[in-house]
């Protein structure tokens, strides 16, 4: 993906959100260090669902007005969505295993977290299997939204299940439950990787234009 203002003011933000988590943040008092993985885990958890949530508006979109950019977008947020999983379902072991004692437990919302993954994986590889444009957009549509209806499952299992994983920080009934100093840097780190999701979207978008532009339908081969 080439540098644009975006792309450049993206990294830089990521660049300041770590310089404050690690310099001047302060470490949480049971979790200690291992808590830092909060300013990767929760911003990527927030994009990756921000991303599946575009792939089904887009696709719903597409299904009623059968316009090419819209299949494009949902193509590309979902891309971008499942780097943002992968990240999730990474680091989330990562801080698991020093606070739970392991690196994987089957419970609802991890579970949930890994079949989203597992579908938005298939949705990249229907992509790839499917020749004629028109169908290839039609079935990769069809299971976008069912995946994104997966997402208020995801939010709502600690509260359904009984559950290793702790409650929402900020999505919550009520007032944010951290300290000021860490609710900004994470804060900081939800409006960053934003700006990192969008500079993506907009370099895959961009990809997706003029692969289609140099494959018309009748000779496209993905």
């Amino acid at each position: 993906m080439k540098a644009t203002p975006l792309s450049v003011a993206a990294v830089a933000a990521i660049a300041i959100t770590y310089i404050r988590a690690f310099f001047f943040t302060p470490l949480e008092a049971i979790q200690g260090p291992a808590q830092k993985i909060l300013y990767l885990h929760a911003p990527s958890a927030w994009v990756a669902f921000l991303a599946f949530g575009l792939v089904g508006l887009a696709s719903v979109l597409y299904l009623w007005l059968k316009d090419e950019r819209l299949d494009r977008i949902a193509e590309s947020s979902a891309e971008v969505g499942v780097m943002f999983t992968t990240i999730v379902l990474v680091t989330g072991p990562l801080w698991g295993k020093p606070i739970w004692g392991t690196w994987w437990t089957w419970d609802a919302r991890l579970t949930l977290t890994l079949f989203l993954w597992f579908i938005y994986l298939g949705y990249i590889v229907l992509r790839g299997a499917v020749d004629d444009r028109a169908m290839r957009a039609r079935y990769s549509a069809v299971l976008g939204i069912l995946g994104t209806l997966l997402i208020p499952f995801i939010h709502l299992s600690v509260y359904l299940f009984r559950t290793l994983h702790p409650q929402p920080i900020l999505m919550k009934p009520g007032a944010p439950s951290l300290p000021g100093e860490m609710l900004a840097t994470l804060l900081l780190s939800f409006g960053s990787f934003t700006l990192l999701y969008v500079a993506l979207l907009r370099g895959r978008y961009r990809y997706a234009v003029e692969r289609d532009n140099a494959h018309p339908p009748e000779t496209y081969d993905a």
